[in-house]
């Protein structure tokens, strides 16, 4: 491990702030020079300015998992029964809550009750993809889907099944790749798919890396404009790049013990902003915040939502 870079994220949201206890998704508004992202506990979605640490959240009628903002304006969220439409309204005093309208725009067949929808993140041609999980991910239950959202609206079959708890997404800067991981501690893999860009089909699934081989389990991730996939070590305290060759050659460690998800973001996509979770027991005063480093590279263009909202 000598070899590998290591650095340290900094906390941006304040020490007084409510902590959240599933921070994940986070998305940068370049418009808004704004970070939003989901407290998926407390179904909420929340927005930090940087330069000023303004805040703003809203809540939710369910759980809510994922954002990602339309190209012609909207903001698409995968939630508990399906995948929404959600306008929010004007934001509200930073020690109030906002209220948001949500409109259902697709739903899959579930294979069982008490389940939701988890990570999500726009192809680089505006497909919108996610996958669903048994909420209980102490079960264990291989019964989670990954799909495809396209631009006309229409919900795909599952494209990847048997998955415990789907995440990892990314694509690489030509979109040519495709990245997703399993976060269940009895998986840990992050696989790799060759990605047709015309038809959005994965095809030739291999493994990118096993995390039983590092630290940690494989949760949310980000792509720089080298190939470099950023993915959140869960439980480790820490975020690991990796080449596009699978090589570990950069880590960032926090305080927080449960990184969740990281985007990149800032006026030059030069800042790695990461989410975390609150542990239900021993937590620190760190546990549930937002961390940011300047890792010294750019990261990719997040393309919108394609798709009427």
């Amino acid at each position: 491990m000598s070899t590998i870079a290591t650095m340290r994220a900094e906390r941006v949201t304040a020490a007084g702030d409510l902590p959240d206890l599933v921070g994940e998704s986070p998305v940068w508004h370049a418009g808004e020079g704004a970070l939003y992202w989901v407290d998926i506990a407390r179904r909420k979605i929340l927005r930090l300015h940087p330069d000023s640490g303004a805040r703003a959240a809203w809540e939710l009628p369910e759980r809510v998992a994922c954002i990602a903002f339309g190209e012609s304006g909207g903001l698409l969220a995968g939630m508990e029964s399906g995948l929404f439409s959600v306008t929010l309204s004007a934001p509200a005093p930073s020690d109030e809550i906002g209220s948001a309208q949500v409109r259902r725009l697709a739903a899959p067949a579930f294979a069982l009750p008490d389940m939701r929808f988890n990570d999500g993140r726009c192809d680089r041609q505006g497909r919108f993809w996610s996958g669903t999980m048994y909420m209980d991910m102490a079960k264990g239950r291989p019964v989670g889907a990954l799909y495809r959202f396209d631009k006309a609206g229409r919900l795909s079959e599952p494209v990847v099944d048997n998955l415990i708890v789907q995440n990892g997404l990314a694509w690489s800067p030509d979109g040519r790749t495709m990245y997703l991981s399993d976060s269940h501690s009895s998986r840990r893999i992050v696989w790799a798919f060759d990605y047709d860009t015309q038809t959005g089909e994965p095809h030739n699934r291999r493994v990118f890396a096993d995390l039983h081989q590092y630290v940690g389990r494989p949760d949310g991730a980000a792509m720089d404009v080298d190939g470099g996939y950023w993915i959140c070590a869960n439980d480790a305290g820490r975020v690991l790049r990796f080449t596009p060759e699978g090589k570990l050659d950069r880590q960032i460690e926090l305080p927080a013990v449960k990184p969740a998800m990281c985007a990149f973001g800032g006026a030059g996509r030069d800042t790695l902003f990461i989410t975390t979770i609150r542990p239900d027991a021993g937590a620190s005063e760190y546990d549930g915040h937002v961390f940011a480093v300047r890792p010294g590279v750019r990261g990719c263009v997040e393309v919108g939502y394609g798709g009427s909202l």
